[in-house]
């Protein structure tokens, strides 16, 4: 089963990134206020990018990374992917 990671683009601007194996119930999730607290008062979410791992142990890995970088770097954690 792939696990992605994902980054979201929140209404007030800032970045949330997560991981799940079904991305569109996760996005759907999010936009109902039924995902993570920290997008529930920040609706709506826009997908900016993903990144595709074989399995859930990578996509938590790659994901402590991406929260780990300055905001400036995320979006091109994707592209060097």
């Amino acid at each position: 089963m792939t696990w992605l990671v994902y980054l979201l683009k929140c209404s007030d601007g800032s970045f949330y990134a997560g991981i799940t194996n079904r991305l569109e119930h996760r996005l759907d999730a999010h936009n109902s206020g039924q995902g993570a607290r920290y997008t529930r008062s920040r609706r709506p979410v826009i997908l900016l990018a993903t990144q595709e791992h074989p399995d859930r142990s990578e996509a938590s890995k790659a994901e402590a990374k991406l929260k780990q970088l300055p905001r400036s770097e995320k979006l091109a954690f994707f592209k060097n992917a």
